[in-house]
């Protein structure tokens, strides 16, 4: 879809009350995107593999195994149990006779923290103590609006929060090996966001403050606080970078990323001001906003939601979830594709 206002839409929101993700769901409606594979496991440093799904479209994330002489640690898990079980399946091939000491959570959102609840119950699940508090909040994995197609089913998991948090930077040590959780002292993708870096195997897996070939998202966060990350992230002495979304990336190639995300956040903040000098609601400068060549990542409709924020850190809009959503689908033309 253009992002320039051509299509017409229809004027009515989508959205209907709360309901269990997977509810009637029909088999016979299927995305237009096509299903991503199983997801791979590839070892990007000694010691160290990244797991990625497909596209990283919405709900499709990535997360890590670091091994360690004293127990592995895991980054982030998935959106529903079927692609946490197939993870930790994978993980158990390559580690058969380790255990996952900890699990580090990046970020509050259920593609990253729903699976935490089939981890070992000797596993310490490791956060930023606002992430704690998101998570605690968050009721997605429970009553799930109708905004993606198909509904998204989770399967059989329940909340499980962190229960080491920490305000700044935390070391985990297993054996020699250290794993350096940080927070980057603002909120960006969201308030609680961490990255989790290795310094001697030289990889950083950064969560969502960081995606690549995928339409970044920060109307949990602050469009400002996520530029300012782009520059924190590049001080890190690494030669794999892990995005929370999209293929690992070498230090080479980090550089056009960082821009990509730089241009992107960039055009958000401008349009926002224009729209609001316009005196447009998020939705109508979206329809006269043109992403050009950003236009052709997975997710474009997230250009409301972010917008949404914008609008939000720059005036006296009053930031609704829901309603930023309903635009989205509007945006859109229908409900927003998913592979889960």
């Amino acid at each position: 879809m253009a992002a320039n206002g051509s299509r017409t839409f229809g004027e009515a929101s989508t959205a209907t009350a709360p309901r269990r993700c997977g509810q009637d769901r029909k088999d016979s409606h299927m995305s237009e995107r096509s299903i991503v594979d199983d997801g791979l496991l590839t070892e990007v440093a000694d010691g160290v593999w990244a797991w990625t799904q497909g596209d990283g479209s919405w709900w499709i994330n990535n997360a890590g195994l670091i091994a360690g002489d004293d127990g592995d640690v895991l980054v982030d898990t998935c959106a529903t149990e079927a692609r946490t079980r197939r993870f930790l399946d994978h993980v158990t091939a390559v580690r058969p006779d380790a255990s996952i000491r900890f699990a580090v959570n990046t970020h509050l959102h259920g593609d990253h923290t729903h699976g935490n609840s089939l981890l070992p119950a000797t596993t310490s699940i490791v956060g930023h103590a606002l992430m704690r508090l998101g998570l605690a909040d968050d009721v997605i994995i429970d009553g799930c609006p109708p905004f993606w197609s198909p509904v998204p089913d989770w399967g059989h998991v329940t909340k499980r929060l962190p229960t080491v948090t920490y305000q700044d930077r935390l070391v985990l040590h297993s054996g020699t090996r250290e794993v350096h959780v940080l927070h980057p002292g603002f909120a960006a993708h969201t308030p609680g966001d961490s990255v989790a870096f290795v310094p001697d195997a030289g990889v950083l897996f950064a969560g969502d403050l960081l995606f690549h070939g995928v339409t970044p998202l920060v109307f949990m966060g602050s469009l400002d606080g996520a530029l300012r990350a782009l520059d924190w992230m590049a001080e890190f002495d690494a030669d794999v970078v892990v995005p929370g979304h999209g293929g690992v990336l070498r230090r080479q190639d980090l550089d056009a990323v960082l821009e990509t995300h730089r241009r992107y956040y960039r055009f958000i903040q401008s349009t926002a001001r224009d729209g609001l000098a316009a005196g447009l609601s998020p939705l109508e400068a979206a329809r006269r906003s043109d992403l050009g060549d950003l236009a052709s990542l997975p997710d474009s409709e997230r250009v409301v939601l972010n917008l949404h924020r914008a609008y939000a850190e720059t005036s006296d809009w009053p930031f609704d979830l829901l309603a930023a959503f309903e635009d989205a689908v509007l945006y859109n033309g229908s409900p927003l594709p998913t592979s889960v």
